[in-house]
């Protein structure tokens, strides 16, 4: 008897949202039920896409154009779910990813002005038709999330941009929840880290609870 597929849960959010404090507890919270894990993260997660991942956050291509960012993103999106994301989930395993393309559309849609319809043409092409059973968007004022972020470490090629640019990105996030609200749970992310992570647990129960036989 084949195992039950996994479940696949992304977690999405702007800069200084806290995405890696939320994503310790969701793998505890996750492997404490005695859930396989697979954690990934985007760009990245293989070796193709961790060598994306140097290419879109260096500063010092600053010339690299949308359209460019945005294959990147798919090229490295589309190895991730052959070599990680799809095999984990067939082997009943449960895959917890730091963004996915949701994230395509609130960076390179929102922020860069790429059209919706492009993005989807290549998600359809890229993902295959896997998509998260649960997206956490962790959503505060850009603001807020620019001061957490300032100083945590030298900006990266996406930090450097306006505050107008991450504004854009929040809009597109908040838009894209707004099309897809059984897939979605927006989280305020101003509040305590303990608050959201429980927010998060309450989202995670309650698939975990589908999950069952």
């Amino acid at each position: 008897m084949s195992a039950a597929r996994g479940k696949f849960i992304s977690l999405e959010g702007g800069e200084g949202a806290g995405k890696s404090t939320l994503l310790a507890g969701l793998r505890e919270c996750i492997e404490q039920r005695g859930i396989a894990l697979v954690q990934t993260r985007e760009p990245g997660g293989t070796s193709v896409g961790e060598a994306v991942r140097a290419i879109v956050l260096d500063p010092g291509q600053r010339g690299l154009a949308a359209e460019t960012e945005l294959l990147l993103m798919f090229a490295s999106r589309a190895q991730l779910v052959r070599e990680v994301i799809e095999p984990a989930l067939r082997a009943g395993q449960w895959v917890l990813c730091d963004r996915y393309a949701d994230a395509s559309y609130a960076y390179q849609g929102g922020g860069r002005g790429q059209p919706v319809s492009r993005i989807a043409e290549l998600e359809r092409w890229a993902c295959a038709g896997v998509t998260p059973d649960l997206t956490l968007l962790l959503d505060l004022p850009v603001a807020i999330g620019r001061a957490r972020a300032a100083g945590r470490s030298d900006a990266d090629r996406i930090e450097v941009e306006a505050d107008a640019f991450f504004e854009r990105v929040r809009v597109a996030y908040r838009e894209r929840a707004a099309t897809e609200p059984d897939r979605f749970r927006v989280i305020d992310a101003s509040q305590s880290p303990t608050a959201v992570l429980q927010a998060a647990t309450l989202a995670l129960g309650a698939l975990i609870g589908k999950s069952k036989p």
